[in-house]
């Protein structure tokens, strides 16, 4: 006799709150509400919000322009970069020297700033990027090295171990940007346009190139592709965020030294990258404004927050090794 039953078939697992959420932020027809709403949100904070809590968003603000750079470089091209601060360092230097000796208006720093980036992305990438591995990260470590040892020895340029001093601020049709608040809306704005320029490199030909690279560059080179091009272009684009961050860096500081440029602030940045996911944008925001709230939330207990802040990040990278919003792979 045969048997009619049919096979149980197992109920579906219902989604998370971690599933919902990406869904909902990766629908293209929901997400732009919920972008909008934060866009609002975030420009209404000043209204209510102390200089305290500004300053601490604007730094937030800075370090997504920094790891929005980076995530190029190492999440969508694969590479490992430990010298990342050098970029940053160029930008600000370039700002700084400018209007400090040259008496510059900041704004025509800025394209300035942008050449000097790409110049130092060619100088690193051109030669480098055959390299993998741990033997790139060592040259880039080293790259950054140099970068920050240069700006200290060239006094009359860099004006050494001291710095600069009495940047000048910029202006804004007549207004001068004095006030933390104009600052937290300027790196706002940055934060916009880099997500943007994000968005649409990740989604060009140039970001499915980097994809492939980053897969197996064996195979993409099999594919025709050139992979040293293509690798040297994430560096230049990288350099370009972080030039542009490190001269708005500079005009918010009306001071630098090499001091702002050491290794720990590269791994600072790479940190956040790799705590937020590598390879998607959200997460590049959420591992930024995690690195920077989490000591300020718990300064309270004093020298113990980086402690906790340490006993967090290991937790992190033994239960979720791929970051808080990692990228979506098929």
């Amino acid at each position: 006799m045969a048997d009619n039953t049919s096979p149980t078939v197992p109920a579906a697992k219902k989604p998370g709150l971690e599933e919902r959420l990406m869904s909902l932020l990766d629908d293209r027809k929901r997400r732009y509400p919920v972008y909008a709403i934060l866009i609002l949100g975030t420009l209404l904070v000043p209204s209510i919000g102390d200089n305290y809590v500004l300053e601490i968003l604007s730094n937030s603000f800075f370090y997504i322009v920094l790891c929005l750079g980076l995530n190029i470089v190492v999440g969508y091209a694969g590479l490992l970069d430990l010298g990342y601060a050098a970029f940053f360092a160029v930008g600000a230097y370039t700002t700084g020297i400018l209007t400090s000796h040259y008496g510059w208006n900041f704004w025509l720093t800025i394209p300035a700033a942008l050449v000097f980036a790409i110049i130092a992305g060619v100088i690193i990438g051109g030669p480098t990027l055959r390299l993998r591995s741990d033997y790139l990260a060592i040259v880039t470590l080293g790259f950054g090295e140099i970068t920050r040892i240069v700006a200290r020895n060239l006094k009359d340029i860099t004006g050494g171990p001291s710095g600069l001093i009495g940047i000048s601020r910029p202006s804004f049709f007549g207004l001068e940007l004095n006030q933390i608040h104009h600052y937290y809306y300027a790196f706002f704005i940055l934060v916009l346009l880099a997500i943007f320029a994000s968005y649409r490199l990740q989604h060009s030909r140039l970001g499915r190139a980097w994809q492939y690279v980053r897969e197996d560059e064996d195979a993409a080179e099999a594919m025709g592709i050139d992979r040293v091009a293509i690798k040297l272009y994430a560096y230049v684009i990288g350099a370009v965020f972080a030039g542009v961050a490190g001269c708005f860096f500079a005009a918010k500081m009306t001071a630098i030294s090499p001091d702002s440029f050491q290794f720990m602030q590269s791994a600072t940045i790479l940190m956040a990258v790799v705590l937020g996911g590598m390879g998607k944008i959200p997460g590049m925001v959420v591992g930024a404004l995690s690195l920077v709230l989490f000591p300020e939330v718990f300064r309270e207990i004093g020298s113990m927050r980086m402690l906790v802040f340490g006993v967090v990040l290991i937790a992190m990278m033994i239960f979720r090794p791929q970051g808080i919003w990692p990228e979506r792979r098929n």
